[in-house]
């Protein structure tokens, strides 16, 4: 049932050499890969005037020179992480980068900063297109978290699916939305050219504004610039693309960049012109929409894409935290699963954690998760700032032609990242101060699990100094419940390995059962040694122990070998199984961490 359950939800299984048809072309990558980036145009804009507005609405026009900042940190960071693709185009982005030029520690900072920057992703974008889902049905309003949590896992089992799959799918809401921003720009410049909004709705560009500081301005900028988080997630995902895939990820990567570019200045301008005043009842992106178009069909398209679009920027998440947690996992510093390709050719593991991970977070919560922005914000801008820095190093240890350029490219997006990052810390702490937390508790945990694999691999190595010590003889302990079928199945077999001892353990807990027990034992089968431990507890599992503990340390003195064979009688049906002790389960739980003791298990199945 789970297995046909599981082929109706997720597809039947691909075979490995099916992978290139996985592969995405430019168009399905561009929206699976930048439906984050983009759907950052709906609040980033807003961001700023959130900042400008405790000035006066006179300073609104600060936006413009704000928002050309922004625009000259992405080109920074497009131009950044094209070369990135093209010097790693294995994947892993910022993670990769750091490891190999600024150290293992960096590296791990910039990993580690982005697997949780991918969960907030998914969990902030779903709870943020709830939110508007519930706003214009205020009736829902009352089961946001329940709604969060089926759109996580309704995304999850499009991802499970495949990525080609997911992208086929997930793409047209991602072109609607940019369509839908591209006409309402149009429409509004229109509108402005036209004379048919007035001048006077807005104040001139350079008009005196008291109070304001560079502080300030710093801090607008910063919020703005959450409208970049999503635009590292191609170099992350390169192996994700059809060949050749560093060339066709540089170019996706340039067209995200231009039409985020686009969509964020046209937005920034208008909301300016406009006069636009952001408040709680309404985003900025909607309040253009309305003075654009009026309440008519394309202001509830536009709404309608804005609610698909930021739903659909976790995709990006789910699309590059996989791949990340593959280039983690490779260098041993996370569970190998996340190696593993699933059923459907992408990394399972990855997709179904992240899931299981951004519900937990919106339960946590409860879905308002609004308050996580900064702090996903400058997760972000963190391995910003570290792949910008290591990119620098590299340039200047290896000197390639034409490496000043790049060198300066690099160098401009560090110096802007590292401000941005700075001034978050300064203006934000109260809501970024966790991760001054967690950030060093991932960075341990992955150096512990990187030294659990590293001294696995220096015990399970032939190399090692140890000598293997050698084997003499085989000791078998057979416990046993009863005379019966499974009892004597589990015998034949201990007495086909040849053992030099067979010796069949009888636990009772009264006297009586001990002698009746022995009785019937010496005329079933007398060729096999029989013990019986009296126990007064009622417990088995000490006695056994302390029983199989005495016969080891003996054997270890010959160099002889101790067998523990556990009979187990198997159901016809699963649910049977909770009618029965389960005894042979718990010796073997018992017995798992028992250094020199072999473990066997000879089932028995019931035909009934």
């Amino acid at each position: 049932m789970l297995v046909a359950l599981k082929r109706i939800l997720i597809g039947r299984p691909l075979k490995s050499n099916e992978l290139g048809e996985q592969k995405l072309n430019k168009t399905k990558a561009l929206a699976i890969l930048s439906s984050d980036a983009l759907s950052s145009v709906a609040y980033g804009p807003e961001q700023i005037l959130l900042v400008l507005i405790t000035i006066s609405i006179a300073a609104f026009w600060y936006s413009i020179p704000i928002g050309i900042g922004v625009l000259i940190l992405l080109v920074a960071l497009i131009l950044s992480y094209r070369q990135i693709i093209f010097a790693y185009p294995h994947g892993g982005g910022a993670y990769v980068v750091s490891k190999e030029n600024l150290g293992k520690y960096p590296g791990l900072v910039a990993g580690g900063s982005l697997l949780v920057d991918y969960i907030l992703t998914v969990a902030v974008s779903v709870s943020a297109g709830t939110d508007a889902i519930t706003s214009a049905f205020p009736t829902l309003h009352e089961h946001t978290v329940g709604i969060a949590v089926v759109f996580v896992i309704l995304i999850t089992l499009l991802n499970l699916r495949g990525v080609t799959e997911s992208a086929s799918i997930l793409a047209y809401p991602v072109y609607l939305f940019v369509l839908a921003l591209f006409i309402l720009i149009g429409a509004g410049l229109y509108n402005i050219a036209s004379g048919g909004v007035s001048a006077a709705q807005h104040a001139p560009i350079g008009t005196p504004v008291m109070g304001i500081s560079l502080f300030l301005l710093l801090r607008a900028f910063a919020s703005g610039s959450s409208a970049l988080t999503g635009v590292e997630a191609i170099s992350n995902a390169i192996p994700n693309f059809r060949d050749p895939a560093p060339k066709n990820a540089a170019r996706t990567l340039t067209v995200m960049g231009i039409l985020l570019a686009l969509l964020f200045s046209g937005t920034v301008f208008l909301a300016y012109y406009y006069g636009i005043t952001p408040i709680v009842e309404a985003t900025v992106v909607s309040q253009i929409a309305e003075q654009t178009f009026g309440r008519t069909f394309m202001y509830f398209f536009i709404q309608g894409t804005t609610a698909l679009i930021l739903i659909l920027a976790a995709n990006t998440g789910y699309s590059a935290f996989p791949l990340l947690a593959v280039n983690l996992a490779k260098d041993k510093f996370i569970p190998r699963m996340f190696a593993v390709r699933g059923d459907r050719l992408g990394y399972s593991n990855g997709i179904i954690m992240l899931g299981v991970l951004s519900i937990l977070l919106i339960l946590a919560f409860k879905g308002q998760t609004e308050q996580l922005i900064p702090l996903y914000a400058v997760g972000v801008f963190i391995p910003f700032t570290l792949s910008q820095s290591g990119m620098m190093l590299k340039w200047i240890r290896q000197k390639p032609p034409g490496w000043v350029p790049k060198l300066i490219i690099n160098t401009t997006g560090a110096f802007i990242c590292l401000t941005v990052t700075f001034v978050f810390f300064l203006t934000k702490f109260t809501q970024i101060w966790p991760i001054l937390i967690f950030l060093p508790l991932i960075v341990l945990a992955f150096h512990r699990i990187n030294k659990h694999y590293e001294a696995v691999g220096e015990q399970l190595r032939l190399t090692t100094c140890e000598p293997a010590v050698p084997i003499e003889g085989n000791v078998i302990i057979l416990p046993v419940a009863g005379i019966t079928h499974v009892v004597e199945h589990s015998a034949n077999y201990a007495k086909s390995l040849g053992a030099d001892q067979i010796i069949a353990v009888y636990i009772p807990f009264e006297r009586e059962d001990e002698a009746k027990f022995e009785e019937k034992w010496s005329k079933w089968m007398p060729d096999v040694r029989l013990v019986t431990l009296h126990s007064p507890y009622r417990s088995i599992i000490q006695p056994l122990m302390k029983f199989i503990d005495t016969v080891e340390r003996k054997a270890r003195e010959s160099n002889y070998q101790v067998t523990v064979i556990i009979p187990q009688f198997i159901p016809k049906k699963g649910w049977h199984n909770i009618l029965h002790n389960q005894t042979s389960f718990t010796i073997r739980a018992a017995l798992l961490y028992r250094k020199d003791v072999i473990v066997t298990t000879v089932p028995y199945h019931l035909k009934k």
